[in-house]
């Protein structure tokens, strides 16, 4: 997969944040982008770019399993960064339950590459934070760790990028991913986006799972190993 071929993407999550980042940045390379937003408050400016837009919830299995047959036979791939605030230990999240309906939708569907942007101290990578900070985040990890692991039991071809404390700020363009689960930090949201890109366009990407830090942002005692696209 290349920029240079316009490939059909759907980003998931695309109202603010990363998600609407990442569509952002491949419209502007070519690809042919479809965007599921929750509201309509990115709607004008997501057309604006050239990007289609579905407006839906993705706790709603129906809604998602239509919504995946958008591009036909088309092949395509997706792109998401579902997730939420101020959810309560007994309602679903969409970090969990929204990712399992579009990983279910996708069984029978072209799908190229599935991207989960999850999060550092999901799974394995719980050992680059504190205990405290892994308390606070305790219901959105244990979401994102059942969605990867729903993510990769599925079979599809996936990566999992796993950024660090997010940050809106401008790009820095020092953003790297790594492979090793101990590594922390944080990094911009438009720097995420860009990596996501990246990955989306490189089959090095495929079925790994990685995070992304700011090189110059990195809570390490040790010299990084960035993971090269």
């Amino acid at each position: 997969m290349t920029a240079a071929t316009p490939l059909n993407v759907f980003v998931a999550g695309a109202s603010r944040g990363v998600g609407f980042e990442v569509a952002k940045g491949l419209a502007q390379k070519g690809y042919q982008v479809v965007a599921l937003l929750r509201t309509f408050d990115a709607r004008s400016q997501l057309e604006s770019l050239g990007v289609s837009v579905l407006v839906g919830d993705a706790l709603d299995a129906d809604f998602v399993n239509k919504a995946m047959q958008w591009f036909g036979s088309e092949p395509f791939a997706v792109v998401t960064t579902l997730g939420g605030k101020g959810f309560t230990r007994d309602q679903p999240r969409a970090d969990y339950l929204g990712n399992r309906h579009l990983v279910d939708a996708l069984k029978s569907q072209p799908c190229q590459r599935f991207i989960l942007v999850s999060s550092i101290g999901v799974r394995g990578s719980a050992v680059a934070l504190p205990a405290q900070v892994l308390e606070t985040l305790r219901l959105a990890v244990l979401a994102k760790a059942k969605a990867e692991e729903h993510l990769i039991a599925s079979g599809l071809p996936f990566t999992i990028v796993r950024p660090g404390g997010l940050l809106s700020e401008p790009a820095t363009g020092t953003g790297v991913l790594v492979a090793d689960e101990s590594i922390a930090g944080s990094i911009t949201r438009i720097d995420v986006a860009e990596l996501v890109v990246q990955c989306l366009a490189s089959a090095k990407a495929g079925n790994q799972v990685l995070s992304a830090v700011d090189r110059d942002r990195i809570r390490s005692e040790y010299p990084i190993v960035p993971f090269v696209l």
